[in-house]
């Protein structure tokens, strides 16, 4: 009760109050029509005039990483520079403490930068040159520095992972 309840209804987009019965919306309305309901063993709740939009449910959750490496993590989503994402990924690296990686995941692409190019492996190095760095790109490829290559043991003449490609220059 005394809630701000969005029905999703076009004849009544918002109510005051609700009532669950057998894990279901049973009723919807105001405060005095759905107290009336009350019963003996009625759990009221008070929302103190907060809003109550039901039905949203994100079907793509990473909770257990994001709790395990959410201080670790860097996103570029809306940067609006490649000097900014790179700034950025410096001022990580200098606060991640070792051996842990900084990650740069989400959803970022390079058309968001002014600069409307990728990092250069360069520029990455540069940014964090004794930190391993894992820049993931779209879901489809990442970006290792030199310090990541050399704490996965990478060198010039490691083999191809199967079903994967080392990119070189």
């Amino acid at each position: 009760m005394n809630g701000r309840i969005a029905t999703q209804d076009e004849q009544r987009s918002f109510a005051q109050a609700f009532a669950i019965q057998n894990g279901r919306f049973g009723s919807v309305g105001s405060n005095e029509q759905i107290m009336a309901l009350r019963g003996a063993n009625t759990e009221v709740i008070d929302l103190g005039g907060r809003t109550v939009i039901p039905g949203l449910n994100d079907s793509h959750m990473h909770p257990i990483r994001g709790g395990l490496n959410y201080n670790m993590e860097l996103r570029w989503d809306g940067v609006p520079s490649l000097a900014d994402a790179l700034r950025m990924l410096k001022e990580q690296a200098q606060r991640t403490p070792p051996p842990q990686w900084v990650r740069v995941v989400g959803g970022w692409t390079e058309f968001q930068f002014a600069e409307r190019r990728m990092p250069t492996l360069a520029e990455i190095n540069a940014a964090a040159q004794d930190t391993p760095v894992f820049v993931l790109h779209l879901y489809d490829r990442a970006l290792l520095n030199g310090a990541a290559l050399r704490a996965c043991g990478y060198t010039k003449d490691t083999p191809d992972p199967p079903g994967g490609e080392i990119q070189r220059d």
